[in-house]
């Protein structure tokens, strides 16, 4: 019995020396980040020793970019990607990337040598900045006082968004787009008379932008416009069929 809690012992030692000599995990840290903004990746050390190591590297190949050693700094040559947007901390070791691109999205591997050895991973999302949504009136022929008002919300060139109309803080309807840069539009039908607050959202994981409804004004817009197209036609048709008549007499 003894020999056997010994055994168990001792070898939950040996793991936890593995474990505080390699630093090995497979913990890998999400960071979203908007394009063109700046981020900075922590190495969560206080201070660089004199022997210590830092690297850091970037992408599927592991492409070097960074690296301290002996406090001496190397932003090597094969970090042409990132021009001049690289900046390492001399006494922590941690990474920033300023003005960042969505061609710097992707995973960075940091390997900190020292009395221990110590790897983070950091998979790095860059989202395009949010365009704020556009509210436009579809105009209809109705001019009823208790038609119904079309509307649409959207926006263009967007990726990685979501697209919604709330009625106060309940969805009503949503549509989404991944990866492709396209232009997204949500119809919306309200009644003229409509009191409810209605809003329009775009958002994506890092931030949203939200448009109200002002349906007094749109859809006052859309009725002023068909009485205009009704009045029009009418006046147009008062005019021309007349003269078709008398054409037709004389001949």
């Amino acid at each position: 019995m003894l020999k056997s809690v010994f055994s168990k012992t001792t070898l939950c030692l040996l793991l936890s020396l593995i474990c505080g000599v390699f630093g090995a995990t497979d913990e890998v840290k999400s960071v979203t980040v908007t394009e063109g903004d700046s981020v900075t990746l922590n190495t969560d050390v206080t201070e660089i020793q004199k022997t210590d190591q830092i690297l850091w590297m970037f992408g599927p190949q592991e492409t070097r970019i960074a690296e301290i050693y002996r406090q001496n700094i190397d932003m090597f040559d094969s970090s042409e990607i990132f021009e001049d947007r690289l900046k390492i901390d001399s006494q922590t070791g941690s990474l920033t990337i300023t003005d960042i691109r969505n061609e710097h999205s992707g995973l960075y591997k940091l390997n900190i040598i020292s009395k221990i050895k110590l790897y983070k991973r950091f998979n790095v999302a860059v989202y395009a900045p949010l365009p704020v949504p556009v509210i436009s009136n579809v105009l209809s022929n109705s001019s009823s006082p208790n038609s119904r008002c079309l509307v649409l919300c959207s926006v263009l060139n967007v990726s990685a968004v979501s697209l919604s109309w709330y009625k106060g803080n309940s969805l009503l309807s949503s549509i989404s787009v991944s990866d492709l840069s396209i232009s997204l539009s949500l119809p919306l039908e309200v009644e003229y008379q409509d009191k409810n607050t209605y809003s329009c959202v775009v958002n994506n994981p890092i931030t949203n932008h939200t448009k109200q409804l002002d349906i007094s004004q749109l859809c006052q817009t859309n009725r002023e416009a068909s009485h205009a197209a009704i009045f029009h036609t009418g006046f147009i048709s008062a005019l021309v069929l007349p003269g078709l008549a008398a054409a037709v007499y004389f001949l």
